[in-house]
């Protein structure tokens, strides 16, 4: 075990735990990373040529902006389940784990001997999270799914359509982070649950579910309203350009609205009677919208931030991730970690927040960084190891070449 696993290996509620992480992209690993944040040992296995994951979006050199993100701390094992030696390393690492997780289409993980049924039953208490985009039966079990595809087809690019009522992606990757932080609560459940009984369990969850229990409140309104344009829920509420930046500004009650109508210096928004309840305001937003947009051009964001602090009103800056960092709060409640990722450089991480104690934030992994390490550590022998390296099976990176 490296130094930097040494160093923390006791921090946290899950110290002790071993997570194996066969998943690729964002929802699986990132309930994995959760995991590591939280004190466990999280060993991710990737075939040779990685986990889809490093090369979409943000990419330098061997590692992406979201490779990093939610594989960091981790430890990484090279295997080609590809050949029969192969899968039954595979086998014999996830006999090892404590918990494991896979978010394959449905079938993937059974044809490479890792499905539930063929490991629970020499581990009763194995906690084996199967994550999927749709589940694992039905008539869209074996649909590929995305986080643009969950996003489009559960709704939530229909709560976030714009002004004209055209339906927009939201620019996070809302489905598979969502998704990710579903699965590990189900995941943490089943360990107590395991905790008390000594009984594994099957957790099993889709982008589908996770998106639909994400817009939970705006379903049960559409329910009860039938259709409507999806938006906001009071008025005044936007985002209104200042004669330097941009400010979000809103009421949601009648209490609210009398602040914002003292900050602005609108004792005539108070006396009128259309405005006298939030039903009167959401029918007259778009006058609402003109006026105070009209208002708010005027002065720059420091003039309103100071008369909207005054009376106590909601709003605030719009920040980019810049504006993010140098936030006064931020700083207060250290909100982002320094990550040195070797070959790219020191990167701002934000870690869990509510944790009790943080680990330090530790790069991502190379492609089989730790494979015989990880191997050694549980429990395999050095002429297993060596056998597997020369049958090209498990595979160490070049970087960081040991002797098995």
């Amino acid at each position: 075990m490296d130094a930097a696993v040494a160093a923390d290996v006791n921090c946290g509620p899950f110290s002790g735990l071993r997570v194996l992480d066969i998943s690729q992209g964002i929802a699986g690993p990132y309930c994995a990373q959760m995991f590591w944040q939280q004190g466990a040992e999280v060993v991710k296995v990737e075939p040779p040529a990685g986990d889809w994951g490093r090369h979409v979006g943000t990419v330098a050199g061997a590692h992406s902006a979201l490779s990093v993100a939610y594989n960091a701390g981790k430890r990484g094992v090279c295997l080609d389940a590809r050949h029969p030696a192969g899968r039954e390393a595979l086998r014999r690492l996830a006999n090892g784990a404590d918990v494991l997780i896979q978010n394959f289409r449905p079938g993937v993980a059974a044809r490479m001997g890792v499905g539930y049924q063929d490991l629970a039953s020499a581990k009763p208490g194995l906690v084996y999270v199967s994550i999927s985009g749709y589940g694992e039966d039905g008539p869209y079990a074996s649909a590929p799914a995305s986080d643009s595809v969950m996003q489009a087809d559960s709704g939530l690019m229909y709560a976030n359509q714009d002004e004209a009522g055209v339906p927009r992606r939201i620019g996070v990757l809302m489905a598979d982070i969502a998704t990710a932080l579903y699965a590990a609560q189900a995941a943490m459940a089943a360990l107590y649950r395991q905790a008390r009984t000594g009984l594994g369990e099957h957790v099993r969850l889709s982008l589908f579910q996770a998106c639909a229990a994400l817009q939970v409140n705006d379903i049960l309104a559409h329910g009860m309203a039938g259709a409507r344009r999806a938006g906001p829920v009071s008025a005044p509420n936007g985002v209104f350009d200042t004669a330097d930046g941009r400010l979000s500004v809103l009421a949601l009650n009648n209490d609210q609205f009398a602040r914002l109508c003292r900050a602005l210096d609108r004792p005539a928004w108070l006396r009128e009677p259309a405005y006298a309840d939030n039903a009167g305001r959401m029918a007259r937003r778009d006058e609402l919208h003109r006026e105070l947009a009209a208002q708010l051009a005027t002065r720059p964001s420091s003039h309103w931030i100071e008369r909207l602090t005054r009376e106590d009103v909601l709003h605030a800056r719009v920040r980019d991730y810049d504006g993010l960092a140098a936030h006064a709060q931020a700083g207060h409640v250290d909100l982002l970690q320094t990550l040195v990722q070797p070959g790219v450089g020191s990167l701002p991480y934000a870690p869990l927040p509510g944790l009790a104690r943080r680990r330090p934030a530790t790069a991502s992994p190379a492609i089989g960084q730790h494979s015989c390490e990880v191997l050694r550590d549980w429990g395999w022998n050095a002429s297993d190891i060596q056998a597997l390296l020369a049958a090209g099976t498990l595979v160490q990176d070049g970087a960081h070449k040991e002797s098995p």
